[in-house]
């Protein structure tokens, strides 16, 4: 068979599965060389000291590229290479590059231990997105971003980090704003009494130990969070609240992966760029 034919063919075919010729063509970048983190960095807050959040956050951080304990390390698990994040502090491990417009996707899977204050909460997480400004702006440990969460039972759901807000459409069940395609379109942010935390609606995560597939789209402002195939939530204009007060676009920026109390592995981190949105999760 020809090679036009057969694209003709593959083409048609991804169109009735609701894919765009976009992102048929389009080839992905590999974000992790399964070799080292040398397109990455590291960032390191203040070690847990058992005390009251202020106070602990506000502590000494070890900072940009200062891991002298291998918090964020390239592995090998079951003969992949992986990025093993330990857990043992909070802090993230963000590319060099930013980036805009965009279908990312990775795996992820559990490790087995966690760490001071989160030993008795669910394994915790979070993929990052347009990440921009200083690092540690959040908390002491991450920087300013949209946030996909990767928590137990959770992962899907959106929270704001220092100063990101975002558009989702919504419902309430109990003090839950729930995602809900046919919902009310609500403003989430940090500088209003509704906060920076939506939910999504479906939980698509595998059982604890199994791997899992993150894909996310972004696009003008719009972002789709989806894990194993299931949309888990549509988010609309996507904006970070300036020095002024003064909300601005947020459209572009780093990747960052958490370390956040619990230990987790994540491979084929991979990118491309996109030009329009599938049409299968915008429905």
């Amino acid at each position: 068979m020809k090679k036009s034919v057969f694209w003709a063919i593959a083409i048609t075919m991804f169109a009735v599965l609701g894919f765009s010729p976009n992102e048929v063509e389009k080839k992905w970048t590999v974000l992790f060389n399964g070799k080292d983190l040398s397109n990455w960095d590291t960032y390191i807050g203040a070690e847990f000291n058992g005390g009251e959040w202020d106070e602990w956050t506000k502590g000494p951080r070890l900072g940009l590229n200062n891991d002298p304990d291998g918090l964020f390390k390239v592995d090998v698990l079951e003969g992949e290479p992986v990025i093993h994040v330990s857990g043992k502090r909070f802090g993230g491990l963000s590319t060099h590059q930013e980036f805009e417009n965009y279908h990312l996707q990775l795996q992820f899977k559990w490790g087995s231990h966690k760490y001071a204050p989160k030993e008795n909460s669910p394994r915790d997480s979070g993929l990052l997105y347009h990440a921009v400004g200083e690092h540690g702006a959040d908390s002491g440990f991450w920087m300013r971003s949209q946030e996909f969460q990767i928590q137990e039972g959770d992962t899907g759901d959106y929270w704001g980090c220092a100063g990101a807000t975002f558009d989702v459409p919504v419902k309430m069940e109990g003090t839950s704003f729930i995602y809900d395609p046919e919902g009310e379109l609500l403003h989430f942010s940090p500088a209003i009494e509704r906060g920076r935390h939506a939910v999504k609606s479906i939980d698509a995560e595998k059982p604890s130990g199994e791997w899992n597939t993150i894909d996310l789209y972004c696009l003008d402002g719009i972002a789709i969070h989806v894990i194993n195939g299931q949309k888990n939530m549509v988010l609309y204009n996507s904006s970070q609240i300036d020095k002024d007060g003064q909300e601005i676009p947020l459209t572009k920026g780093k990747i960052q992966l958490q370390s956040e109390g619990a230990e987790i592995y994540f491979k084929n981190i991979q990118i491309r760029p996109l030009k329009k949105l599938p049409g299968r999760y915008l429905k």
